[in-house]
Order: structure tokens, then sequence, then C-alpha cells
């Protein structure tokens, strides 16, 4: 037993806590890039994107995982953008303005929006028109990526940043030394308040993330079929 132990009776069991917690932190982040990565595709089939597929690294720290997911998602953010001005650029203003007008028809904004995606990439498939209006009519990305990327870049900064995600096939003790490093064992119980608290504010912003996705290719699935 550690001497530590002696005297903060509850450390073996704060341990297990933090171990928890980490484990839930990287499969909260491992979805995240599958989900980031089901968006991208939808992006580049259908809207003439070109984003970059991503992959977590487990050679890599919490921090270097959370900046890939954030270029990803900060590259995401732009292509909409883009469509966005492509929109604009094309389409008389009164036709723009109908694409955010709530009380326009799903369906006629769908057609203007492929109409314009026709003259871009030249062709469009019939999917194209749906995607981008679910996107630029959804908070999907001025709303729901823009938490979740804040809550990334606060992680990354955090002292979980430093850890590398590869330490789970270790023993406990080394477990939580890398968690730990210079925190002395009787900080134990603040870090586990620290991880709880970042857990929860990247979960439920995960959860959104993904439903919002989730929203977006369901409907492609069902054009499809």
């Amino acid at each position: 037993m550690a001497l530590s132990d002696l005297f903060y009776p509850d450390n073996p069991k704060r341990r297990q806590e933090l171990i928890h917690l980490h484990q839930e932190l990287l499969n909260c982040m491992s979805i995240n890039f599958c989900a980031t990565n089901e968006l991208a595709g939808v992006l580049n089939e259908h809207l003439g994107c070109t984003i970059t597929y991503i992959q977590m690294r487990e050679s890599s720290t919490v921090k270097e995982n959370c900046d890939i997911i954030i270029r990803a998602m900060t590259e995401i953010q732009h292509q909409v953008q883009k469509i966005d001005s492509d929109m604009k650029e094309k389409l008389e203003p009164v036709l723009y303005q109908k694409l955010y007008d709530i009380k326009e028809p799903e369906l006629e904004k769908i057609a203007i929006a492929h109409k314009v995606f026709s003259i871009v990439l030249g062709e469009a498939t019939s999917t194209a028109g749906m995607v981008a209006i679910k996107l630029l009519g959804s908070n999907l990305i001025t709303l729901t990526v823009s938490k979740l990327v804040s809550l990334l870049a606060q992680i990354g900064a955090s002292v979980l940043g430093g850890i590398s995600i590869t330490i789970l096939g270790l023993g406990i003790e080394m477990i939580l030394h890398a968690i730990l490093g210079a925190v002395e064992r009787n900080q134990l119980l603040e870090a586990v308040r620290s991880y709880e608290k970042h857990l929860a504010e990247f979960k439920a912003a995960s959860e959104k993330y993904q439903r919002a996705i989730r929203e977006v290719t369901s409907l492609v699935r069902q054009q499809v079929q």
C-alpha cells in the first residue's frame, strides 16, 4: 500500500475512477473521429469537397489527437461557409434569402440549392441540394461544431492534454503516473473532479454533434434507397 493511502483511504477508489474517466474520454474521442469522417465523406461525395479523413493516433497525446479533430472540424466549417458563399454569389438576393426562410417549403429550398451545385460542379448528385440545405439550415456548423472545437481546445490545454492515449494497456500504477505526472497522490480527488467536469461537457457536446451528423447521413441513405 502506498504511504499516501494510509492518510487518504479513498485513494484506491479514486484511482479506479480516474482510469474509468480516461477510458470514457478516449471512447468519446474515438466516436467523434468516426463521426467527423462520416460527415467528411458526405461532403466529399455530394458537394465536391476534398476534406481529408482523420485517424486517431495511438502513439500521440490527448492534446495532439484533439488538434487533429479540431483541424478537421475547422476545414468542415470553411467548406460550409464556402457553400454559403457560392449560394450567395450564384443566386438572386430573393432566392438566397429563401434558403434561410423557415416559412419556405423544404423541397423548394433543395431545388434551388441543387441548381447552384449543378452550375458549380458541372453536375450534382440528386442529394446535393438536400445535404446543402440540411447543413446551412441547421445549427450543426454554427453551434454544435463550434462548441465541440472549444471544448477540445480546453481539454488539450488542460493537464489531460499531455497524457498518451495508449496508457490503458499498462498497469494501474503506470497509468496513474502517466495521468497525474507531478501531481501528488493526495490530489487524486482534485484530478477526478477535473476529469469529470471536462468529460461531462465533452460528452454532451459530442452527443449533439453525432446526432446532427446522423440526421444528415440518414437523409442521404434514404435518398439512395
